[in-house]
């Protein structure tokens, strides 16, 4: 059991401990130096800055934020599967009206895009529950296991797209009411495209890489509809092979947004982040009074919601309640100052002799 904090004692080496917040506690390696004749101001203007800031960051405020973040991600998934699945209905309609084989994979891309909401979605539910003993982080990461979804889903997608193309090369067919065909093409780009904006920008604001890959995946059967236009066109020219060969040409565009949706789940999933962010954190750690210097910076995604862990440099003199304030003062600040990130694990040591005390672990890396 560790010691009770004293308040005459260095705080030479810190650890972060708690739910969200970084706190540097001392356990005891070096030796008192005395104290700064200035620590005490520095203190106390450190806690009027605290008193006077009109925002908490407490496990409560941070939960909220997220929660709200789930909302609106809800929001974008009900609204965008009302926009698709209104969309599809309108386009089977214009199938039967036609006989386009290239409408009906279409309207099945379109179908199968609005079914992604809900695995989406439910991960932002599971995202909403709070941490237990077991699952320690939450469950946001589910957000994660939803993107692998959407993938798949834009795998088959781009598959059916190329066997619907094939097919319709050696086997042509006629289709009656080209006009209606290309209204419908242009009725399912439309009503992709303005899903995808919506699902990319909202799922970029609130840092879910499976919303965005969701909103790929919707541009994707935008740019199926836009075959079968150009099929319609080719057709009304007299070129009957016009449609699958376009259509083809789809299939590898739908390809090339697969490769990006890809990199965007698998990096969340192997735990990249922006290096601009983690530059930033450096930056606003040093910056805050009281930090020597700041490093060993570690961050990652958990659902949408980003959480760090950084090592700051202070001055060996600090008793552990003021290493414990600075290391709650720098978290305040990295939480302004990076975007989306809600929790931040401090750790504190000495400008001067923290490799010392770093030896007690070396033999167990």
């Amino acid at each position: 059991m560790a010691p009770p904090e004293d308040e005459t004692r260095p705080a030479g080496h810190g650890h972060g401990h708690g739910h969200g917040h970084g706190h540097g506690h001392g356990h005891g390696h070096g030796h008192g130096h005395g104290h700064d004749e200035t620590s005490w101001w520095t203190a106390l203007r450190n806690r009027l800055r605290h008193v006077v800031t009109p925002h908490s960051h407490d496990s409560a405020d941070r939960f909220d934020a997220a929660l709200e973040a789930s909302r609106e991600g809800m929001r974008t998934l009900v609204w965008s599967f009302a926009v698709l699945f209104v969309t599809a209905i309108a386009q089977l309609v214009l199938v039967l009206l036609t006989g386009s084989v290239a409408l009906l994979g279409d309207t099945i891309h379109n179908f199968a895009d609005a079914m992604t909401a809900i695995p989406v979605g439910i991960a932002f539910l599971l995202g909403r529950r709070a941490a237990t003993r077991r699952f320690t982080y939450g469950l946001g990461r589910a957000e994660d296991l939803a993107g692998l979804v959407v993938v798949l889903i834009i795998a088959s997608s781009a598959a059916l797209a190329g066997y619907e193309a094939v097919l319709r090369l050696l086997e042509p067919q006629p289709v009656r009411y080209l006009w209606v065909v290309a209204v419908a093409g242009v009725l399912g780009f439309i009503g992709n495209e303005l899903v995808a904006r919506w699902r990319i920008r909202v799922g970029r604001r609130i840092g879910s890489a499976a919303l965005v890959a969701d909103g790929l995946h919707a541009r994707t059967d935008g740019f199926t509809s836009l075959a079968v236009v150009a099929g319609a066109g080719g057709m009304a020219l007299g070129w009957p092979i016009a449609d699958p060969i376009i259509g083809l040409l789809i299939t590898a565009a739908i390809l090339l947004v697969l490769r990006d949706a890809v990199a965007e789940v698998f990096g969340r999933l192997l735990d990249a982040v922006d290096p601009a962010a983690v530059e930033l954190l450096e930056r606003a750690a040093a910056a805050t009074p009281g930090v020597v210097g700041a490093g060993q910076v570690r961050m990652r995604w958990i659902g949408h919601s980003l959480h760090a862990e950084v090592a700051i440099a202070v001055d060996p003199r600090l008793t552990v309640e003021q290493a414990h304030r600075l290391a709650h003062e720098v978290e305040h600040d990295l939480v302004h100052a990076v975007p989306r990130l809600t929790a931040a694990v401090v750790h504190t040591e000495p400008v001067t002799g923290a490799d010392a005390a770093h030896g007690v672990l070396t033999h167990h890396r």
